[in-house]
């Protein structure tokens, strides 16, 4: 129900907040934010209404203090639905006729791509926020995207690391005898993650049993989980949205498929409390790769003040929703946004004259945050031209989770570990491999 209250107080209020006029400030004195997220469709589910939210709050906090170097951030926020086209004409609207400063958010790795070319193209500024696929930048040499948000590739590390460490201490066998799975749907994300498995599982030597993709809006996966119980993996990595995990989840249950543990790597694994109110105790020990929620860490581990703009965020999230668990994506909405307004737009207009594309493209490649520096933990310096993935933050990392009676604890890496996995699934767990 609060979904479309979300909706219609993130796209109908946008518009409607008093502006301070002009000539209170002298001209110039406003910075356009266009915002793009899928408020409607299969994606607003999946993570992207949590990330809209996070960000919204973040330029409301800094309005709220007086806003960027004298200037009030005008935000106006675009629903992509959920698809590729929406996406590229609601940036194209927002860059011709509302002549924004600055395109930001894109919850899909699948919109980000093509947006990111374009935007560059056209020598204006894009700061993505959620979307995570290598193939945004690498060996595109961009020069006016920038990315804090943690890529693809180190998605698809993380769950292979974390079961290579676990492997003989829980699972009671040698990493070369760990049976994985990778299935993923096929879009730029899904692929994306699932390279990076690949290459990782390779590289450490687990045994690989199956690598399979799939449609994100395919309407049965019987196939596949067939396929995967022939194979018995221990351990499936999984990179879906939301109606194809909980398709996913159900058709196993109804078949008959067991594992050990079960690893997502954000987009729908990232929203457990939808996986909770379908599956109630069988969503229980699921994993989740996802940069770490904010809430989750411990503030004395951060920069002094950033424990409080954590909890500003949870605060109005929670009031704005009505839901305790707040999910990894608010934070990456809401973190992204506030690096943005907090360290590289101050900058361009106190040292390069203003939030022209230049200006902020010279600002950000100066970005120096050291790790710990930022609410999610991280660091930010971005990887400069002529690197492979330049304008992608080198700083950037995610953690593995795990869902444990309604809460998130922190397994890996051990440097922020919470508590330690639940590995294997226990007996008796409508999941657990028998």
């Amino acid at each position: 129900m609060h979904h479309h209250l979300s909706r219609r107080g993130l796209l109908g209020g946008a518009s409607a907040l008093p502006l301070v006029p002009a000539t209170a400030f002298g001209q110039q004195r406003e910075i356009k934010l266009g915002v793009i997220y899928d408020y409607t469709g299969p994606f607003a589910g999946g993570g992207s209404l949590a990330s809209a939210i996070g960000t919204k709050h973040a330029i409301d906090m800094i309005n709220e203090r007086g806003g960027v170097e004298g200037h009030r951030l005008n935000a106006i926020y675009a629903d992509a639905q959920s698809r590729t086209e929406v996406a590229i004409n609601e940036m194209t609207r927002l860059l011709e006729q509302e002549r924004v400063d600055i395109i930001m958010g894109v919850f899909s790795s699948a919109h980000c791509v093509p947006m990111a070319q374009r935007v560059n193209q056209q020598r204006r500024f894009m700061w993505a926020n959620v979307c995570v696929a290598s193939s945004v930048f690498k060996d595109r040499n961009l020069e006016y995207v920038f990315r804090a948000q943690v890529h693809s590739d180190q998605f698809g590390e993380a769950s292979c690391r974390f079961v290579a460490e676990n492997a003989q201490s829980r699972l009671g066998k040698p990493v070369r005898d760990v049976r994985v799975a990778i299935i993923y749907e096929d879009g730029p994300y899904g692929a994306g993650v699932a390279a990076g498995n690949e290459a990782t599982a390779r590289e450490l030597g687990l045994r690989l049993v199956l690598k399979e993709g799939y449609a994100a809006t395919a309407p049965d996966l019987s196939s596949l989980v067939t396929k995967l119980r022939r194979e018995r993996p221990d351990v499936i990595l999984h990179t879906g949205y939301n109606p194809d995990i909980t398709l996913f989840l159900r058709q196993s249950r109804e078949l008959g498929l067991r594992w050990r543990a079960l690893i997502g790597h954000g987009a729908g694994y990232g929203q457990i409390d939808r996986l909770q109110q379908t599956f109630r105790q069988d969503a229980n020990y699921i994993y989740n790769v996802d940069p770490v929620a904010a809430q989750l860490l411990n503030p004395a581990s951060l920069a002094p003040g950033l424990g409080d703009v954590t909890a500003e965020m949870v605060r109005r999230y929670r009031a704005e929703t009505n839901v305790t668990e707040v999910p990894p994506h608010t934070s990456m909405g809401f973190n992204q946004t506030w690096i943005l307004l907090t360290d590289v737009l101050p900058r361009a207009i106190r040292n390069h004259g203003g939030f022209t594309p230049d200006a902020l493209r010279q600002a950000a490649l100066a970005t120096d945050i050291p790790v710990g520096g930022t609410i999610q933990g991280y660091g930010v310096q971005f990887n400069p031209p002529g690197h492979p993935m330049a304008g992608q933050n080198a700083r950037s990392t995610p953690v593995v989770m795990q869902y444990v009676d309604g809460q998130t604890k922190i397994v890996w890496p051990e440097a922020l570990k919470t508590a330690d996995p639940v590995l294997p699934l226990p007996a008796g767990h409508a999941y657990a491999a028998r």
